[in-house]
């Protein structure tokens, strides 16, 4: 496959979904990236950067903004996802009129929907219908845009259940310095992805409240057992979470001061409120939502999640962050396994 004669859209002027427009685009491949309106696609041509979400990175010459859906995507061979999960259908649906059969798809984004617990893949193919009977891929991994953006070495994984297609987005989307694994298991993949948002809320209240790496150390890894839990309560490989999109994904994203959701925690653990703290960002924290919707999810297939359902106390009911760890520590006994 030459890559540099595919033709490549990116739907979502996210800082992610700019990073991953940039990246494609810096190996030759015409990218159509899709803005929200046709301000913010003038805005974007005219600065010749994401001046909101990628400052000082310059768009590659192959990549064009428009804020066409159809322009966007009728030539695409590949199509990658990358907004907000909370606006997942809107997208999906804005776009689904101009999709080919035979396109490639690739969500790149980690949520849950909050209202009903479904993965990402399942509300795209649910909004998809009939209108496309492709197989969907999954983009994850300890994947921090700036850093990308700023040519740092990093990896990630591509789900899918074709080997073969997996092979060939991870031509696609695989560089010097970004290097792609293959996995068969979307629901591992999109649980891990999607969870390890809830525990770097929890991960950030440990740093903000200057519990100690012994602490913070346990709650990751008690953190993770909860992910492998409920991914192989809803059919995942239980070795995915040891991978990058479990384990990899779990360290960057509660330790890296350029976390969104460790963000969040460190500052609900500083005495702002959660409110405050999300009007005050410039991009989405998804652990937010992907708490309550990990909560319906655990109740749907019966699974033990004390600290995600402790971190929807916090969020949700007023907790305080005291009590909460008063009640994880003083819980009953019990064998590590089980």
């Amino acid at each position: 496959m030459n890559v540099q004669e595919l033709n490549a859209a990116v739907i979502g002027t996210t800082s992610w979904g700019t990073t991953l427009a940039i990246l494609l685009a810096r190996k030759g491949i015409v990218v159509n990236l899709l803005a929200r309106t046709d301000e913010e696609s003038e805005r974007l041509v005219n600065d010749g950067q994401n001046t909101r979400f990628a400052p000082g990175i310059g768009f590659p010459p192959s990549l064009s903004i428009t804020a066409s859906p159809a322009q966007a995507v009728s030539r695409a061979q590949v199509i990658v996802i990358a907004v907000p999960s909370n606006t997942i259908r809107e997208n999906i649906r804005l776009i689904s009129n101009f999709v080919a059969q035979d396109t490639i798809l690739v969500s790149a984004t980690k949520g849950l929907e909050k209202t009903s617990g479904m993965r990402i893949t399942e509300m795209i193919s649910e909004e998809l219908n009939s209108k496309w009977n492709g197989t969907l891929s999954v983009l994850s991994g300890p994947n921090l845009a700036n850093e990308i953006l700023q040519g740092k070495p990093s990896a990630t994984v591509i789900a899918c259940v074709s080997d073969t297609q997996a092979k060939k987005v991870q031509h696609i989307f695989s560089s010097e310095l970004f290097r792609v694994y293959t996995n068969n298991d979307i629901v591992g993949v999109e649980l891990g992805g999607a969870l390890k948002n809830v525990f770097a809320i929890g991960a950030g209240i440990c740093d903000g409240m200057k519990v100690g790496d012994n602490a913070k150390s346990a709650f990751i890894t008690r953190g993770l057992a909860e992910i492998v839990r409920l991914s192989v309560a809803a059919g995942g490989d239980p070795l995915t979470l040891a991978g990058l999109a479990g384990m990899g994904d779990m360290i960057a994203t509660c330790y890296s001061e350029l976390s969104r959701n460790r963000t969040v925690g460190f500052k609900l653990a500083s005495g702002v409120t959660l409110n405050d703290i999300l009007q005050s960002m410039n991009h989405v924290a998804e652990g937010v939502d992907t708490t309550a919707a990990a909560v319906k999810l655990s109740d749907r297939l019966q699974v033990d999640m004390p600290i995600t359902r402790c971190t929807y106390e916090i969020l949700y009911e007023n907790l305080s962050l005291e009590a909460a760890m008063s009640g994880l520590l003083g819980r009953a006994l019990a064998p590590e396994w089980g």
